[in-house]
């Protein structure tokens, strides 16, 4: 037997180095590198799909051959009965891709995954593998969700070796891991959940399911600051990275694609938590923009892009006197506090209002994330009106892009982005001059914009 090598890999991004260091050179993360054993490779993970995977066609070894003479096969995605799930996925589930679904402990995942089979089970043969809960918990859960379990094959193990000489007997179209922290590879030293076994295990799966052409679910869990434990290790092997989210609502969870191989990135689809489990909410911005009937300086609606369609969402800002302290405080959640610094910076020089002294505090209502520029307008308009003290119109939306020098710049789907506005009632939009639509919308009334000085003069 080959003595097994050891490496110390990074958890945060995966860089690998000879000996222990107390930060990473890659990311720059303190704490993040541990001692793993590579054992033998045709002894260890691979060793658990390869031998399962006797008469199948691998992903490699099929030979070198002209780009154009590779034979594509189309093949129609399998739908999760979820739209939301779907939407996220990029159009369903594509077989022999591997999925990850992380989150944290009681965000739903594999409440989620377990909806999912037992829906699709009535018309594509699932194999559901639990590794933390027995048997008897998972058919309780399904008993009190009133799900049809009737076609659902299940099994409780955590040997990767074992599960994959099951899934290549049982050869089912849908494969869900649940979870890959508890899974181990038979030959590696290390206890389940180190790197070492949480890389072996997802490499070994991801190979299986290439071969197979199994559709492989991973649960993985997050760490203490709210990442995937081994992030890097295992985004780089699976197709599809998926983080189901709890909003300051505990009603709601937010499922959101951090990397997709077969479909759009930063997808976002959004459920309600009931008694019966997850519920998808077709029209996420109608939560978003649960605004009083009095809307308070500083509030506007504006309307951001994730994935392929536009999310209407409030914005709130607080410009308070400094009266306590020398240096302003500055508080952003939402949106990048960095770039709230800068749109200060800008304000100051070509707007000609200098807020920079005040106390700021920005909040994205709902608790969604918003990494676009799109935001930079509807936060100049926010801060200008609390600042003022002048309420905005509450039919008002606005969306657009601020340069270093003043200018306001296009951003793209501006079409999509007012008609899905004026769809929810809104009435008035603040848009670049470059996003103006060329043909009039009844019932709409566009403002263009091309400095920042316009925007001080409209509040």
């Amino acid at each position: 037997m080959a003595k097994a090598k050891t490496a110390y890999v990074c958890a945060q991004c995966g860089a690998q180095y000879s000996r222990w260091l107390g930060q990473c050179r890659e990311c720059g993360e303190w704490n993040t590198i541990s001692e793993i054993k590579i054992a033998d490779v045709k002894g260890a993970g691979f060793k658990a799909a390869s031998s399962a995977m006797l008469g199948f066609a691998g992903a490699s070894g099929t030979g070198i051959t002209n780009l154009n003479k590779v034979e594509i096969e189309t093949k129609e995605r399998l739908s999760t009965t979820f739209g939301e799930f779907d939407r996220t996925l990029g159009g369903g589930i594509v077989a022999g891709s591997v999925v990850l679904i992380g989150g944290n402990p009681g965000a739903g995942k594999s409440t989620l995954l377990l909806q999912t089979v037992c829906s699709i089970s009535s018309h594509a043969k699932v194999l559901y593998i639990t590794g933390e809960e027995s048997l008897e918990q998972v058919a309780l859960r399904a008993k009190r969700l009133r799900l049809p379990t009737e076609n659902v094959r299940i099994g409780a193990e955590t040997s990767i070796d074992t599960i994959c000489q099951i899934a290549a007997a049982e050869m089912p179209d849908v494969l869900v891991i649940d979870s890959i922290q508890v899974m181990h590879v038979n030959g590696i030293e290390s206890a389940p959940g180190s790197v070492s076994q949480v890389r072996e295990s997802a490499a070994a799966l991801t190979q299986f399911a290439k071969r197979t052409n199994i559709a492989v679910f991973m649960v993985g869990h997050v760490t203490k600051d709210g990442a995937l434990a081994g992030p890097k290790i295992l985004e780089h092997c699976v197709d599809c990275s998926v983080i189901l989210e709890s909003s300051n609502d505990p009603r709601f969870r937010t499922l959101r694609c951090h990397k997709n191989r077969f479909g759009a990135v930063n997808e976002i689809g959004v459920f309600c938590m009931t008694d019966e489990g997850l519920r998808e909410v077709k029209n996420p911005s109608a939560i978003f923009l649960n605004r009083q009937e009095q809307i308070a300086p500083g509030s506007l609606a504006m309307v951001v892009w994730e994935g392929t369609r536009p999310l209407l969402v409030e914005l709130q800002a607080l410009v308070d006197s400094n009266d306590y302290s020398s240096v302003p405080r500055r508080l952003s959640l939402g949106t990048d506090p960095q770039r709230m610094s800068m749109l200060l910076s800008v304000l100051h020089r070509h707007g000609g209002v200098q807020i920079s002294d005040q106390d700021i505090f920005v909040n994205v209502v709902g608790g969604v994330k918003v990494d676009e520029t799109a935001s930079d307008v509807p936060l100049v308009l926010a801060l200008l009106s609390s600042y003022r003290n002048r309420p905005l119109d509450r039919t008002m939306i606005a969306f657009g892009e601020i340069g270093l020098t003043g200018e306001i710049r296009p951003v793209p789907s501006g079409q999509e982005r007012i008609h899905e506005a004026f769809k929810q009632g809104f009435k008035t939009a603040i848009v670049p001059i470059s996003n103006k639509p060329r043909k009039k919308i009844e019932g709409m009334n566009v403002i263009a914009v091309s400095r920042i000085t316009d925007l001080v003069d409209l509040i």
